[in-house]
């Protein structure tokens, strides 16, 4: 007869650890595809977090004596009809999108998404009921639709609010910063956004919640916090790595659409879909495409390296194509 003794959680730990973040990060540098859209990645969110540093002017500073002006050493992009530096203006509108994506994929993917989808899929019975069928009438409802009644309903309050705690802290320039119009479009972003972590999490839990380490760690007398957040996350590891890559870009995507359509950021802050409808006349395009242009681009490269990054990580993190 074969006695088996546990007297530590180390062994437990330790079937539930996670693939080596190492072996991970050096096939991904393997990739030169992935290793440029990082590149490029980093490059945009550290300008963007940055900018109140190194954007050599404000995002509406106007120079009425400069309107127009071609590349110099003074505006490395020019200026467009109000003389407003075109290289600043995209730091600032860099920064817009940062804020907003990070705020939205924590808020959102990770906290919401990841704890509620955990949940349903260990606990099961009338409480994954209950989060599924609120995720699907989330996604009953469009989100342009939402959007806009968020926005309709709640933009006064919002300047309202955060107008008494500019009252209250003595801290100026938190309503001209455009903080009411960053804090409605992350709710937004964030009702819809935990929807689609959330199935996946809860897809992935229903099959190893029944695994031997699992079914250890309970009858050991483990919580079932510990269990979900000690032993079941480490697992799905690459699967929240991976939508989060790929929503980032989304996101972002996502913010500058709803800006260009007067449903986001709103006029006089900064923000790449703001740059776009100031730029998008066709007298302005024919005469000086190059100020519509600029914003695109980086918008374009931003989303395609998220989608590309995620790609990569797709293929190095997915058993089937070690």
């Amino acid at each position: 007869m074969t006695t088996v003794t546990t007297s530590t959680s180390e062994p437990l730990d330790s079937l539930a650890a996670p693939p080596p973040s190492f072996r991970v990060v050096r096939r991904l540098l393997r990739r030169p595809v992935a290793v440029v859209a990082i590149l490029l990645i980093l490059f945009i969110y550290i300008i963007g977090l940055l900018a109140p540093l190194i954007a050599p002017y404000e995002f509406d500073k106007t120079d009425l004596a400069h309107t127009f002006a071609g590349p110099s050493s003074e505006h490395l992009l020019g200026t467009d009809r109000l003389g407003r530096d075109v290289l600043s203006r995209i730091m600032w509108s860099a920064q817009t999108t940062v804020i907003i994506s990070g705020l939205s994929i924590i808020a959102g993917s990770l906290i919401l998404g990841v704890s509620l989808g955990l949940i349903s899929g260990y606990v099961r019975g009338w409480v994954d009921n209950l989060i599924m069928r609120a995720a699907d009438a989330l996604q009953a409802v469009p989100t342009f639709l939402l959007l806009l009644i968020i926005n309709a309903t709640m933009k006064d309050r919002a300047r309202s609010v955060f107008t008494d705690v500019e009252d209250i802290t003595g801290i100026g320039g938190i309503v001209k910063s455009g903080a009411p119009s960053f804090f409605l479009l992350t709710i937004a972003f964030s009702i819809f956004g935990w929807v689609g972590m959330a199935r996946l999490v809860r897809s992935q839990v229903l099959s190893l919640r029944e695994a031997e380490y699992v079914t250890a760690a309970r009858a050991m007398g483990s919580s079932t916090p510990r269990v979900l957040f000690r032993h079941l996350l480490p697992q799905l590891t690459s699967l929240v790595v991976v939508t989060i890559t790929i929503t980032l870009g989304a996101v972002a995507a996502l913010e500058v659409g709803l800006t260009f359509l007067n449903v986001g950021i709103q006029e006089g802050h900064a923000s790449f879909g703001i740059m776009i409808t100031q730029y998008a006349g066709i007298t302005s395009i024919r005469a000086h495409p190059m100020l519509i242009l600029y914003p695109c681009v980086v918008v374009a490269v931003l989303v395609l390296s998220f989608n590309l990054l995620g790609d990569a990580l797709t293929d190095i993190l997915s058993p089937r194509r070690r």
